[in-house]
């Protein structure tokens, strides 16, 4: 495959899987899958994976130049993906893709019909305050967030997030993201921003795990010219977020959630 095609669609994904805080496995597998046909669903989702924390990494390290990561949701929170993550990486291998995509991707078009309709008209830094332990951010644009966290339940959803991104290689934000939003009422831009910290934490320990496994051999170069444009692509994409009105970044999200099930339905 071109190396510039794949560095171009690297920081073309990059860019908008930062803004919406998914890490762009959504539209990387679907890409993984018509290039490489005969390659088996481990093999992808590695590749995927290792790609997304490259991503990831990058995105959080603009995120926490801007001071919009909620260290202590970002840390608990990803602790509790890691044990979904290592059993999704070798259930991978012996789970039915066809059913299970089919099941999966019914509940993400739901789930993005619901974003559509619950962002019309809103701004999602608004969010009314959650129940739990309580926040108080400042952005380095002096923007102020006061809200609540419900710990324990983000626990609990985090251990499935970790699970379900794993066997599908996407990575996870397209799922923290309305969870962290619409189930915990964290702000719209503190919910990208420190899931792409937690995408960072997961995928290095799943990629790490496909890499012992030895699922990652011979693999260097793709992953490489990738990376490198999820890097840059990351880095733009969080300087732009900025600029989006919350609703806005839901309805991207609701897209990708939408392209995954096509995906799921189709490919």
């Amino acid at each position: 495959m071109n190396p510039i095609f794949l560095i171009i669609f690297g920081f073309i994904v990059g860019g908008y899987g930062t803004i919406i805080g998914a890490g762009g496995g959504f539209a990387l597998v679907p890409l993984l899958l018509i290039l490489y046909p005969k390659e088996s669903p481990e093999i992808i989702t590695a590749i995927s994976l290792t790609v997304i924390f490259f991503n990831a990494l990058s995105g959080s390290v603009a995120y926490i130049k801007m001071k919009r990561v909620d260290y202590r949701s970002a840390f608990i929170f990803a602790a509790a993906t890691l044990p979904g993550a290592f059993i999704g990486v070798y259930c991978v291998k012996f789970i039915t893709r066809h059913a299970f995509d089919i099941v999966f991707a019914v509940i993400l078009a739901v789930l993005s019909l619901f974003l559509i309709i619950k962002s019309n008209g809103k701004n999602e830094d608004k969010t009314p305050a959650g129940i739990g332990a309580k926040r108080h951010m400042v952005c380095a644009d002096n923007k102020i967030y006061e809200y609540s966290v419900n710990e324990p339940l983000g626990f609990i959803l985090s251990l499935f997030v970790g699970f379900f991104s794993s066997i599908l290689g996407i990575g996870g934000g397209i799922i923290h993201v309305p969870a962290l939003m619409y189930i915990l009422r964290m702000p719209c831009h503190i919910s990208t921003a420190t899931s792409h910290l937690m995408l960072a934490i997961m995928t290095l320990a799943a990629a790490g795990y496909h890499f012992y496994l030895g699922d990652l051999n011979g693999k260097f170069w793709l992953i490489l010219y990738l990376s490198i444009g999820m890097i840059i692509g990351a880095q733009l994409g969080a300087k732009v977020s900025g600029k989006f009105a919350g609703s806005l970044i839901v309805k991207l999200l609701a897209g990708a959630l939408m392209l995954v099930a096509l995906r799921l339905l189709f490919l």
